[in-house]
């Protein structure tokens, strides 16, 4: 089912993104600064090394997998290149200091409102204790948020490496651990479920990163990613004048690959969906701004066509895994 309609523009104040877009420019020359000591790496979903080259961004190289089709920065950034990237960039203080503050409103009825609700079902559908849960990467902290107000849980606890995110988590009253999930010592945590919204795109490892979610949750415990789906319509569609197609996104999965990863780290794989609602509209406003042309007149007759017609479109996608935004969840062996 679609979610309350929205468009990118009350997540992504437009009026607001050419800033945004001018600090990134300068996080891009902070990691392009340190191509010298960039890695190869192989597939992060199947470990395989043969590839072939799909595109070239931000002077990033982008190869597509052979075997399961995952695309990735291929050589990228190391973690300590990362870590030093994400503690520095100042793309990401704008976000906090302004664009999350000023979509916030939104973002809690139509992004984080239904993300908790939809949280609580998966629980009551699986069974699953409600004594503690823990978000990998959470950000402005509006999901934890949201969730104590539900009072479902007897423990929440925010994983976020940005210093100036953490602290604004704190200033929520959330307790934060200021450590990647990796660095977080073992035997320290113990969550009934993990939730990890828009983060495994960002990571140097995703399988280190899994196994650390595996380590931290009881047995029998759940875990839901999302993150983009590089076979969805929005990224095929635009290919790398997709906003998803980042210099910070090193990976680049599809429902199946990422699913092998997940039973690779320790799970089995319970429901994978791709519920996103806006591929129709970041290709319209491609479209829009002149930056793209579909080429397609039926296609677009689709997207600027009648919302009841760009609805059933949206919806056709999430019932077909053709969205650009994926969301899996899985329990731990």
């Amino acid at each position: 089912m679609l979610q309350q309609t929205f468009k990118e523009d009350d997540i992504r104040p437009s009026n607001l993104m050419i800033d945004f877009k001018n600090y990134m420019k300068e996080d891009i020359k902070y990691i392009n600064d340190k191509k010298k000591s960039f890695v190869r790496v192989n597939c992060p979903a199947c470990d395989s090394n043969l590839f072939k080259a799909k595109f070239r961004k931000y002077n990033m190289e982008y190869c597509e997998c052979k075997k399961c089709k995952t695309v990735y920065i291929n050589p990228r950034p190391t973690e300590n290149i990362l870590i030093g990237f994400y503690k520095q960039s100042k793309s990401y203080r704008y976000w906090n200091d302004v664009i999350f503050p000023a979509s916030e409103k939104t973002r809690r009825l139509k992004i984080f409102k239904p993300r908790v609700n939809k949280t609580v079902r998966i629980c009551q559908k699986y069974s699953i204790p409600t004594n503690t849960l823990i978000e990998v990467g959470c950000g402005f902290g509006s999901f934890l948020e949201e969730l104590a107000s539900k009072n479902m849980f007897n423990k929440i606890v925010g994983i976020e490496p940005n210093p100036d995110l953490a602290a604004t988590c704190r200033k929520k009253g959330l307790k934060i651990i200021e450590k990647t999930i990796e660095e977080v010592p073992e035997n320290t945590l113990e969550a009934d479920i993990v939730v990890s919204f828009e983060v495994i795109e960002h990571i140097f490892s995703p399988s280190k990163f899994l196994r650390s979610c595996n380590k931290i949750l009881k047995r029998g415990g759940i875990v839901v990613i999302t993150c983009p789906n590089i076979l969805g319509f929005d990224i095929q569609t635009l290919g790398k004048k997709s906003d998803a197609i980042d210099v910070e996104h090193l990976n680049y999965f599809n429902p199946n690959s990422l699913s092998s990863l997940l039973e690779k780290s320790g799970f089995v794989v319970m429901e994978k969906q791709t519920p996103g609602v806006l591929d129709a509209d970041l290709v319209k406003n491609k479209i829009k701004s002149g930056f793209f042309s579909l080429n397609n007149s039926f296609l677009e007759s689709i997207i600027f066509g009648e919302t009841k017609v760009v609805r059933s479109f949206q919806k056709f996608l999430q019932e077909n895994l053709l969205s650009s935004n994926m969301l899996l969840i899985a329990r731990k062996l």
